[in-house]
């Protein structure tokens, strides 16, 4: 069967969506190098659940997510990629300002500061969700059939 000439080229092909990939997945190492780096000196904080247990995962996470970007081209790893990101500046942002207290095994993990480490991995989160949030709006942009 011969390809349709009006076909739209693979969007992982696309130089934009190269780029937005590309940021995010430098996003994401960003995020996992900080909160790898930063999780022995949270160890403390927490009882059942430290809050360096929940920075490893972070890491873990944040790490698998720029590989999926990087190796693979599923629309599942942006989806997943997004999660961690967005998850991870939700996070931060509102135990920066909002005193939640402990929740069930989690620990209280507000910390009313900013600091260099913190600053880094926020934007380095912000960018990784912006990046992922067009990639996906581009993504549902030409997965929409043309009315008619």
């Amino acid at each position: 069967m011969a390809p349709r000439a009006h076909a739209r080229p693979r969007l992982e092909r696309r130089p934009l969506h190269l780029l937005l990939r590309l940021l995010a997945a430098a996003g994401l190492a960003i995020d996992a190098a900080v909160h790898a780096r930063l999780a022995d000196q949270y160890d403390p904080i927490g009882d059942s659940i430290s809050q360096g247990t929940l920075f490893r995962a972070e890491a873990a996470a944040a790490s698998l997510a720029a590989l999926l970007l990087l190796l693979g081209r599923s629309r599942s790893a942006v989806v997943f990629a997004w999660l961690v990101a967005a998850s991870g500046l939700g996070a931060l942002l509102l135990y920066r300002y909002v005193d939640v207290g402990a929740l069930g095994p989690l620990p209280n993990m507000y910390e009313p500061i900013w600091f260099t480490d913190k600053t880094l991995a926020a934007w380095a989160e912000g960018v990784a969700t912006a990046a992922l949030t067009v990639l996906l709006l581009l993504g549902l942009r030409h997965r929409t059939p043309p009315p008619g």
